[in-house]
């Protein structure tokens, strides 16, 4: 062996031992010392409903959604329906069945091996939730390592790695325990196959089973997230015109994507009367004009019908914020966007010409599907799927910017500048994740012990140990953070109406069923989500339960109470007189009986 080789060698050895020594100091770091706690309403409602099929009860959920409900019963032929077991017809099953066998190999199907000790304020399970989706994102990147590899060469998947590894974006998904990074393994796993089958094509072999495979891979994507559906319906045309014999992949991949989601409409058509169940509603997101969550909270669809607020305008403003947000979307990545200008570039080998255009086909129909569905710049939106495409595209963009950067006069005659390109993209890329690290570890080492909960507007301690005990596994909470109350303390909870006559409904229903309710909480989900003209909009006839507490806080002394005060409610306040107080005014949860607080939840 020469001296050069053994010096390359031993370079890519210490290169890889770098790479997995920060992969595992930041999985470790991050799951253990930065980590809060779950602060995703979508991760907690599917970790609820992972629970309960870990504890043999199927997909059912402890989060009543008012609108969810009204189907339900009308389904049944308007007799009531039980609270308890209630299915849900919202989320897509894979990513709580995955949840589930975690959940189920650790005992967390009996509450009580899992309650949190008095001075934890981090909830154990969350970070079990975290971590399984932090396994697929490390996957995610093995996979994307291997795929772009083969398509270009190491140095390029070493480059991609790297920014996946530092892309902090990345990083929030996996700790929020939302399904997108079981997506983009999910996605990573049916690209490489898509690949496998344009390169058996460019070279005249048959690419039939490579593209079944991916075909197989988009349906369990589908089955991950209902809206990756779009990315389906594009790899379903490409292979239709690329693959030969045309048509014949295509419509094997469409029959293939259609018997298990056939069961899934017949479930939730079962269910809820119709075949889309409750997530079909999550179109009020986008050409709703973003009113969904007002849409779950009610009783009557009649008083918002789908279509009357600008159905084109609304596809063109979310279309608009796809384009101008695009560097976000894609994770930071500030190479992934040229992805779009390498299209031009004539790239020599067939099968690489040729995959960039089944990428973009897939990003363009998802992105359409977006524009339909909604999506927002939100740190955490929960139809955020242009993250899944964001690797493909660093690896193209990074393709094309080695191109041209081995064209500069500079360069060719300084080849030791021949890599500070990627220098400089990583550093870039990196800056938001390293920028926050002294604050992450400070902040973490100083509360180590007991962790820092995501206050506001969850506190995991005052609802395992505080509401969880005031209420028996009879009864019921209307609340405005109903996913919280239902993963950390265990009980089945309402989201809170906007109407008084809905929430009558309900309550009248549940003391039927045997299953009464024991109170309301109200949290900073619900306050400290807008303005007072904002959170009077959204909560109607409930705003001043609602800002009851902010109300008093800003009157104290004395402190001026105005949720008895309000004709609107004085019935259901007569029967929820009893305030207390779990995390100061902030968190408040008005009880029909006197209770008994400790520590740091105090009664009024």
């Amino acid at each position: 062996m020469s001296k050069s080789q053994t010096q390359f060698d031993a370079g890519i050895i210490i290169r890889r031992s770098l790479f997995f020594l920060i992969l595992i100091l930041l999985t470790l770091a991050n799951l253990f010392i930065f980590f809060r706690g779950l602060k995703a309403p979508h991760a907690m409602e599917q970790a609820v409903i992972a629970r309960e099929v870990s504890r043999g009860n199927g997909l059912t959920t402890k989060v009543i959604r008012p609108i969810a409900y009204v189907q339900a019963v009308e389904k049944q032929g308007g007799a009531a329906l039980s609270f308890t077991g209630f299915k849900d017809t919202y989320h897509s099953p894979l990513n709580p069945l995955l949840n589930a066998a975690v959940l189920k190999l650790l005992g967390a199907d009996d509450a009580a091996r899992w309650q949190m000790g008095e001075n934890e304020m981090v909830f154990p399970l969350d970070r079990v939730i975290a971590t399984v989706s932090t396994l697929c994102f490390l996957m995610s990147i093995g996979v994307i390592y291997l795929l772009v590899s083969r398509i270009f060469d190491q140095k390029i998947a070493g480059v991609t790695a790297i920014l996946m590894l530092f892309c902090e974006t990345f990083w929030n998904y996996s700790l929020a325990g939302l399904p997108q990074m079981l997506m983009l393994l999910l996605f990573s796993c049916a690209a490489y196959f898509v690949y496998r089958a344009v390169e058996d094509s460019s070279e005249g072999r048959l690419p039939y089973i490579p593209a079944i495979i991916a075909g197989v891979f988009f349906t369990l994507l589908a089955l991950t997230h209902y809206v990756t559906i779009w990315i389906s319906i594009g790899y379903i045309i490409f292979a239709a015109v690329a693959f030969r014999p045309r048509g014949v992949v295509g419509i094997t991949i469409l029959i293939t994507l259609l018997i298990p989601m056939a069961f899934v409409m017949l479930r939730n058509s079962g269910l809820s009367g119709s075949p889309f169940g409750t997530a079909y509603l999550n179109l009020y997101n986008g050409i709703g004009g973003g009113t969904e969550d007002i849409i779950m909270r009610t009783r009557d669809l009649e008083d918002y019908p789908l279509l009357n607020r600008g159905f084109v305008s609304s596809i063109l403003r979310t279309t608009l914020l796809q384009a101008t947000s695009l560097i976000p979307f894609l994770g930071g990545i500030i190479v992934a966007p040229l992805f779009l200008i390498s299209l031009m570039h004539p790239f020599k080998r067939p099968s690489i010409a040729q995959f960039r255009w089944a990428i973009l086909l897939m990003f363009a129909v998802s992105a359409f599907g977006l524009s339909v569905y909604g999506v927002s710049t939100d740190e955490l939106d929960p139809n955020q799927t242009h993250l899944l495409f964001a690797p493909l595209m660093t690896a193209y963009g990074l393709a094309f910017v080695s191109i041209l950067w081995s064209k500069l006069p500079v360069v060719i005659s300084n080849p030791m500048i021949q890599n500070l390109h990627h220098i400089l993209i990583i550093g870039i890329t990196a800056l938001p994740l390293v920028l926050s690290l002294p604050n992450k570890v400070r902040f973490g080492m100083d509360r180590n012990d007991r962790g820092v909960p995501h206050w506001p507007p969850y506190f995991a301690p005052a609802l395992n140990l505080g509401l969880g005990k005031w209420l028996t596994n009879q009864q019921i909470c209307f609340s405005d953070q109903p996913w919280a109350v239902a993963w950390y303390a265990d009980r089945i909870s309402i989201w809170l109406p906007s109407s008084r006559l809905d929430f009558v409904e309900l309550e009248n229903t549940a003391a039927d069923l045997e299953t009464p309710v024991g109170g309301i909480l109200i949290s900073p989900c619900s306050h400290g989500s807008g303005n007072a003209t904002e959170v009077a909009e959204k909560y109607k006839d409930f705003t001043s339960l609602v800002m009851d507490g902010r109300i008093f806080l800003a009157t104290y002394p004395p402190g001026l109470s105005i949720y008895d005060k309000d004709k609107k409610i004085e019935e259901i306040t007569r029967r929820y007189p009893f305030r207390a107080t779990l995390v100061g005014m902030d968190m408040v949860y008005y009880s029909d009986r006197t209770l008994r607080t400790s520590g740091q939840n105090g009664q009024e």
